[in-house]
């Protein structure tokens, strides 16, 4: 049964979800371990949400120590057909000024510790990432910004690090020379985990600091970050309210159908328990009966 729609994954400093109604929260068991935190479910604007802390409550996981694949499999669980993300990036450029909100529409991955797919164990897939952004989704986003008064960049591009540490000044200066807009540590993994569960992708991109490169700014500190992070999350809230209430019912884009020709393994080769487990992503694909 379908309990939820639409997730929503907060970040840094958005830890719970406002003005929910009809509020319960479920533990959700998936293949993969235990998603960050149980999932807060709920109704706003007639729809129902399911909220998802990515650090947990009282933000207790680093970066490489979320289970991403059990966060993105449980919404998907739960029937969720959009995830809308928030999280706390660097600015790269001068022009994206600390407190203004980005919408990526790219992303370079420079993680090094993640298991950012759900295939293996049997099964090989290959997900199409050149548009790794619901781009409906992530218009809607842009437009709900700009109608809360929020200063919107609708598009831009994401560089992913490792984290935990901040970047060193010798790298943000090169990440700067690729020409990328902001830098973060979580949004490429939930990208590609989206994609391979058929799931559309956006995220609001909340700019707390100019990483290390502006010489005219300190240095990027926690302090700077969560001051930074409590003008920005009231706004965020503002925008997910205007897009849940925005989005249409039905998905007028392909990522609903993103592994339709993206299983390489033959079914009848694919094990037993692989295919019990990835039933939910990649079931409605596999005709041919499997071998035990």
């Amino acid at each position: 049964m379908r309990q939820a729609e639409i997730g929503i994954i907060g970040g840094s400093g958005l830890y719970e979800m406002e003005g929910l109604s009809d509020v319960r929260s479920v533990r959700v068991e998936t293949p993969f371990g235990d998603p960050s935190d149980e999932v807060i479910l709920g109704e706003l604007g007639g729809r129902r949400l399911a909220f998802l802390p990515r650090h947990g409550k009282g933000h207790r996981l680093l970066p490489s120590e979320i289970n991403f694949r059990a966060n993105i499999f449980a919404l998907k669980k739960l029937g969720v057909e959009r995830i809308l993300s928030v999280s706390a990036v660097g600015s790269m450029k001068e022009e994206i000024a600390p407190g203004h909100i980005v919408i990526p529409d790219q992303f370079v991955d420079l993680t090094k510790r993640r298991v950012s797919t759900f295939f293996g164990s049997g099964v090989v897939g290959h997900a199409a990432m050149g548009d790794p952004v619901c781009a409906e989704t992530a218009g809607i986003l842009s437009e709900s910004g700009r109608a809360v008064g929020a200063t919107v960049h609708p598009k831009g591009t994401y560089v992913c690090i490792e984290g935990p540490q901040f970047s060193t000044r010798a790298e943000s200066n090169i990440y700067r020379g690729w020409g990328v807009d902001v830098i973060g540590m979580t949004n490429v993994t939930e990208a590609k985990l989206a994609r391979e569960a058929e799931i559309c992708y956006a995220t609001i991109a909340l700019a707390t600091d100019y990483d290390c490169w502006h010489e005219e700014h300190d240095d990027v500190t926690v302090e700077a970050v969560l001051k930074i992070m409590k003008q920005n999350v009231e706004t965020a809230r503002r925008i997910l309210a205007k897009a849940v209430s925005s989005l249409p019912s039905a998905r007028g884009c392909s990522c609903g159908a993103a592994l339709q020709n993206a299983v390489m393994t033959a079914p009848d080769l694919i094990p037993a328990q692989t295919r019990r487990d990835l039933d939910p992503l990649i079931g409605k694909y596999l005709s041919a009966p499997s071998r035990a």
